[in-house]
């Protein structure tokens, strides 16, 4: 039986980002994914915040334009309030050229990845595949997203307050967007959340998300609803993609990590309660965890887990999960209106650029506390 140091279920930003940072701790990873390519089955509209782009180190050229302008719409789509930063906010990306940028930089770090390979459970450090002989691994990093099977099979936490999102993705003609955010309000097709349409230069990017038990037509149909008039959107200009998935936001879990394994990115609740991002919490967790996990697999000693404390960051989302609680009691066009009323105010508008344009989406963890010997090597 193959025997490893480290095995990553899931191949997506977390988990690839884990273990290029494990393998350079000079760890045997192995990555496994259900995916037979990562360009299949992308859950993600791919926008960067500023904060994550200045502080990781990602390509360029996978990036759109920079994004300054935010639209926040009440259901009438009438006078929306107009956000504008003086420096680029968001860029979105060529999500599947990411993942085959991080893929490559896992490898190029000595983690070996395997496709077509779907993880069925783990007991007693022996990890079974459906499609694979099975692997003995010292520790496993559960990095399969919301609905985390290696979560229970560790006897961790789950995720237990989901939306759900769809988006379309589809090519635009060439010089004919403007680069801005739109974000509608409009508890009819998006209960809880919203819609939005944003673009990276060469596809635009239509969604809408929310809480599964409101959506009594069903996301499809909420979606294509949204979409016939979305404000911004531009004509596809070719075939259109779909995509969706579960979105946690109760917050970063409390129990991550046991001496069998820990959790990072959806799988962890690495989530924006309130905005629901996942990309800039995914790096920052990615990076404690790899730290927490070598410094563990180095010396054997249990309270180093200790560190990777989902209590602890849980306690600086206490604003962000109670403005979740308030998002979602707005469950009528008449609330949505009067919400986006309130924005209009000097205080509102204040409170949305703070929310929009801050670098509070994420809490900074550094990895130093538990590995001091690691660099960052990130930045």
């Amino acid at each position: 039986m193959q025997t490893v140091d480290v095995l990553v279920v899931g191949a997506g930003l977390a988990g690839l980002h884990t273990a290029r940072l494990l393998a350079r701790r000079r760890l045997d990873v192995l990555v496994v994914d259900r995916r037979r390519s990562l360009s299949t089955g992308i859950r993600t509209t791919g926008i960067f915040v500023r904060r994550t782009l200045d502080d990781f180190d990602l390509p360029d050229h996978l990036l759109g334009p920079g994004v300054r302008d935010v639209l926040l719409y009440p259901p009438s789509r009438r006078a929306p309030v107009l956000l504008t930063s003086d420096r680029d906010e968001y860029r979105v990306a060529d999500m599947a050229a990411v993942y085959e940028h991080a893929y490559r930089a896992a490898e190029s770090a000595g983690a070996r990845v395997l496709l077509g390979v779907r993880y069925v459970g783990a007991s007693m450090g022996v990890v079974r595949f459906a499609d694979a002989e099975p692997v003995m691994t010292r520790f496993i990093v559960g990095a399969d997203g919301a609905r985390s099977r290696v979560a229970r099979d560790l006897g961790l936490d789950v995720n237990r307050r989901f939306l759900v999102g769809a988006e379309i993705v589809h090519p635009i003609a060439s010089g004919t967007t403007i680069p801005a955010f739109h974000c509608v309000l409009d508890p009819r097709v998006a209960p809880g959340y919203l819609g939005w349409v944003i673009d990276d230069g060469r596809h635009a990017h239509v969604g809408v998300a929310g809480y599964p038990d409101a959506m009594t037509t069903g996301i499809r149909h909420l979606l294509d609803a949204f979409a016939a008039d979305a404000p911004g959107r531009a004509a596809p200009a070719g075939p259109v993609e779909l995509r969706g998935g579960p979105i946690p936001v109760g917050g970063v879990l409390r129990r991550l990590a046991c001496p069998a394994g820990l959790l990072v990115g959806d799988a962890a609740g690495a989530v924006s309660p309130l905005t629901a991002g996942g990309l800039d919490p995914c790096f920052r967790l990615s990076e404690r965890a790899a730290a927490v996990a070598a410094g563990y697999l180095r010396t054997g000693d249990q309270r180093v887990l200790s560190r990777y404390d989902g209590d602890a960051l849980r306690a600086r989302f206490r604003g962000r999960l109670l403005l979740r609680r308030a998002f979602a009691g707005i469950r009528s066009p008449a609330a949505a209106e009067a919400a986006v009323a309130v924005l209009r105010s000097r205080a509102g508008r204040a409170l949305a650029a703070r929310i929009l344009f801050g670098d509070g989406s994420f809490p900074e963890i550094s990895s130093r506390p538990a590995d001091p010997a690691v660099d960052r090597p990130s930045r």
